[in-house]
């Protein structure tokens, strides 16, 4: 038996009734207890589903947990081994190391798997064009 949220109003219809549920916090072996419970899953269910998110890059990462923890670059550095990398980091000129993947996963409780990603830009390098040496033409030797 499929049971699943199908339209919009079906959901939200859900919703409400899932936080109307909660605000009574019946016991879970009551009917209205089984009827929250099943609610619940049916609206996480169409939420995972519908609702996708992107995870942050890990600079975000970075910068919201700074921002909670009320921390300036200055504090970055101390992590990641000074003001210059910081900086770099912060504006997407350097990558991450492992080190200070580890580091910011100790220090700041960044999940590793936000930290290490693929860089979304691609990275080109210009090739400058090589400069030739004109070869000179021979020249015969003439005596003194």
């Amino acid at each position: 038996m499929d049971i699943r949220i199908k339209t919009k109003q079906r959901y939200r219809r859900y919703l409400e009734e899932v936080d109307r549920l909660v605000a009574l916090d019946p016991d879970p072996r009551t009917a209205e207890g089984a009827r929250l419970e099943l609610l619940a899953k049916l609206v996480e269910d169409y939420e995972k589903e519908h609702f996708k998110f992107c995870k942050p890059v890990p600079v975000e990462a970075i910068l919201f947990r700074m921002e909670q923890q009320g921390l300036r670059q200055t504090d970055l550095a101390a992590i990641v081994g000074g003001k210059n990398r910081a900086s770099e980091i912060l504006s997407r000129k350097r990558p991450l190391t492992l080190a200070m993947i580890r580091a910011l996963r100790e220090k700041l409780g960044i999940p590793s798997d936000l930290l290490i990603q693929e860089p979304r830009a691609e990275y080109r390098v210009e090739r400058k064009p090589r400069k030739t040496k004109r070869a000179e033409p021979h020249r015969k030797l003439e005596p003194p």
